[in-house]
């Protein structure tokens, strides 16, 4: 990695045209507004008066950018962050006694209810580029043993599907159909095998996207379209998925009338902002407030549904004499450690339980997969 890391930083110098320090955001800022020249207009300036260089901005300057520099900052940084706060740091973390590594899990870590992991942070080993998929070699089962992962395909759109009614996504759901197809399909008016990539992109963006509360302008940014285009979309989709809608203008009402939102064991999070009419927040604090209000209920629950889940399959463990042991929670995924022997047993348990941790108008589906390192998992 200390290689890589060296070999991104040299384009970063010929760009430039001389050396800096890679790691200081006020040299990196001179460097990119100032010596280079790249578009600042509207840009928020740091405490120390320098424009910000945070990964949102320069993924905002990518299209600008002709000299390819902020591309290659992003690279470096994610290269670079890999590198201290995981290859470096976990080997030093490793209990002496045990030689394994022990996360600490909280349950009022995070708002939605979600488990958060800490010294060391396991959940957000990245895994969607190769660097962070090659760390997850470095998690091994003992001798003798495997990992199971099980995971709740799609849950927060299935929680979507019965917290908004909405039939045509509830049928999706109960015919088992590629649900990102499926809207694609629906939106566009095409048959399901018309279908293209780039249609199901665009509708799997709106699916996600929708639950975190996101509009036109962030779909336009994020998938590329136009405004315009973005709006159009959005128009189509509720059009064909008025539930949703329906849900989502239901969902805000209710965090101004109320004060509060809550899962559908009533777990409840409340939002003073919205309720408040004197409230002193900014447009922006009241509109990211609404967006945690429509996702507080999905994500909520999927939380709820998760730990419901772990509490009956401890106890199956136990009460069935196993000797795998629940390891880790990621979000919507479990890790288990299993002897090989108890492998298939434990994996059939582990599905079985979690498929019915909750009932939902439409069917909780769980893939499980096994293998001997946590990378194995993936493949």
């Amino acid at each position: 990695m200390d290689e890589q890391i060296q070999a991104i930083s040299q384009p970063i110098f010929a760009i430039a045209g001389r050396e800096f320090n890679l790691n200081s955001t006020q040299q990196v800022s001179d460097v990119l507004f100032k010596e280079l020249d790249l578009p600042h207009e509207r840009l928020r300036k740091t405490k120390s008066g320098h424009f910000s260089t945070a990964s949102d901005v320069l993924e905002n300057l990518i299209e600008q950018d002709e000299t390819g520099i902020a591309q290659k900052m992003l690279e470096y940084r994610e290269m670079q962050k890999l590198k201290s706060t995981y290859v470096d740091s976990l080997p030093t973390m490793i209990h002496p006694l045990t030689g394994r590594l022990h996360t600490s899990l909280s349950q009022t870590g995070a708002a939605t209810g979600r488990l958060s992991s800490s010294n060391p942070n396991l959940q957000n080993i990245p895994i969607r580029n190769e660097a962070g998929r090659q760390i997850r070699r470095g998690f091994v089962a003992r001798p003798g043993w495997q990992f199971v992962a099980a995971d709740y395909s799609q849950v927060e759109l299935r929680i979507l599907a019965h917290v908004s009614g909405d039939t045509g996504l509830v049928e999706a759901f109960r015919l088992d159909q590629d649900i990102h197809k499926a809207t694609a399909a629906a939106v566009f008016s095409i048959p399901l095998e018309k279908v293209t990539f780039e249609q199901r992109r665009f509708a799997k963006a709106v699916n996600f996207g929708l639950i975190y509360g996101m509009g036109a302008f962030r779909l336009a940014r994020d998938s590329e379209m136009t405004l315009g285009e973005a709006e159009r979309f959005i128009e189509a989709y509720f059009k064909q998925f008025p539930g949703i809608q329906g849900y989502l203008e239901g969902t805000k009402r209710q965090a101004a009338e109320k004060g509060y939102v809550e899962t559908l064991l009533g777990r409840r999070r409340y939002f003073e902002i919205l309720h408040n009419p004197k409230s002193s927040a900014n447009h922006n604090e009241k509109e990211r407030a609404r967006r945690e209000a429509i996702n507080h209920p999905i994500q909520g629950t999927a939380a709820d549904i998760i730990k419901l889940a772990m509490v009956e399959i401890h106890k199956a463990l136990q009460e069935g004499g196993y000797a795998a042991k629940m390891l880790l929670q990621i979000h919507d995924e479990l890790i288990f450690e299993a002897p090989e022997a108890e492998v298939e047993a434990v994996r059939e348990l582990v599905v079985r339980l979690m498929s019915n941790a909750y009932t939902l108008a439409v069917p909780l589906k769980v893939e499980a997969s096994v293998g001997k390192s946590w990378y194995a998992l993936k493949e």
